[in-house]
């Protein structure tokens, strides 16, 4: 990714944006699934946990920000990503999520349709993708996205005018912030897990190139390309084992780009609800009438709910 984008055509730099909060649904989907007691059962008996911790965090999201655009994605790629096509072994040391987990992304899902709520979702592309993809297009029609995620890969997509919102710990930060929080700029996000790897994901690295060793050589020669082009001035930087990074490099650079284009979050999905910009609509009180009965919540949850969609609240008789 390069420099700053100017400000696009018929946009003034200094005219107010207007905002677009993008949630990474899976993040805060299986921290409630691990954090959240297993006593919550539907209609079926079939655990609710998940669904009572996201809704909570759904609801403090709505109550702190009253979003008139936003969109939830959601990770539909579990084994299908473009990725890979590309890598076979991206993510596969990941356990396939068990049914009990499964039901309960579903459940979460028409929760967000309920409340009128942009859903975001896609076969062949992860959640990243389609934050970006709505970042980056949101961008050239006068939004600052919010990105509500503690995702590292996530901080890649900040511009000039964007916030990434860790909301568990209530730290929010720009481009200017990140390289305190990650060693390297923005913009350099993905050229360094090219070098460092990504163990979440699967993703190799170059073997014994560490976090610092990465850090040093990016903001020496500002780029993976320019420090592969390069290759030959590394063993006369002042760097622990330069000589034997240099020929790391050297055997490893077709694996370096392609981990590059792993963690390089795509920004070309084609959305449904980016001709609105994921405005919000009407909720349909109907449906989350169902959902409430079915997931057996609570009175003051089902009341929290229908206050956040805009919904006159009938208690049970």
């Amino acid at each position: 990714m390069g420099a700053m984008m100017p400000a696009p055509a018929g946009i003034h730099p200094d005219a107010p944006r207007r905002t677009l909060y993008l949630v990474d649904a899976s993040l805060y989907v299986f921290r409630a699934w691990h954090s959240m007691p297993d006593e919550f059962r539907d209609a079926e008996g079939w655990p609710t946990n998940a669904v009572h911790g996201f809704a909570r965090f759904l609801l403090e999201l709505l109550d702190r920000t009253r979003p008139q655009h936003i969109a939830i994605a959601f990770d539909e790629a579990l084994d299908s990503c473009f990725r890979n096509a590309l890598y076979p072994a991206y993510k596969a040391n990941r356990e396939p999520a068990p049914d009990e987990l499964r039901r309960q992304f579903a459940h979460c899902r028409a929760l967000c349709v309920a409340l009128g709520l942009c859903v975001l979702g896609h076969r062949e592309y992860e959640a990243d993708d389609l934050i970006g993809s709505a970042c980056i297009g949101a961008r050239g029609h006068g939004f600052k996205a919010v990105i509500v995620s503690a995702d590292k890969d996530l901080s890649q997509l900040l511009g000039e005018h964007d916030e990434q919102w860790d909301f568990a710990r209530g730290q929010r930060w720009g481009a200017a912030g990140v390289p305190a929080r990650h060693g390297v700029a923005a913009t350099q996000i993905a050229d360094y897990l090219a070098l460092t790897g990504d163990a979440v994901d699967n993703i190799p690295g170059v073997p014994g190139i560490g976090a610092k060793t990465a850090a040093a050589l990016l903001a020496y020669f500002g780029s993976l390309d320019a420090l592969l082009e390069r290759v030959e001035e590394v063993p006369y930087l002042r760097l622990r084992g330069a000589a034997a990074c240099a020929a790391r490099l050297r055997a490893h650079r077709e694996q370096a780009l392609l981990c590059r284009q792993l963690a390089t979050i795509a920004c070309d999905v084609p959305l449904l609800g980016a001709d609105t910009h994921f405005v919000r609509s009407t909720a349909d009180g109907g449906a989350l009438a169902g959902l409430c009965d079915s997931l057996r919540f609570g009175p003051m949850t089902r009341r929290r709910l229908f206050n956040a969609a805009g919904l006159e609240f009938a208690p049970a008789a």
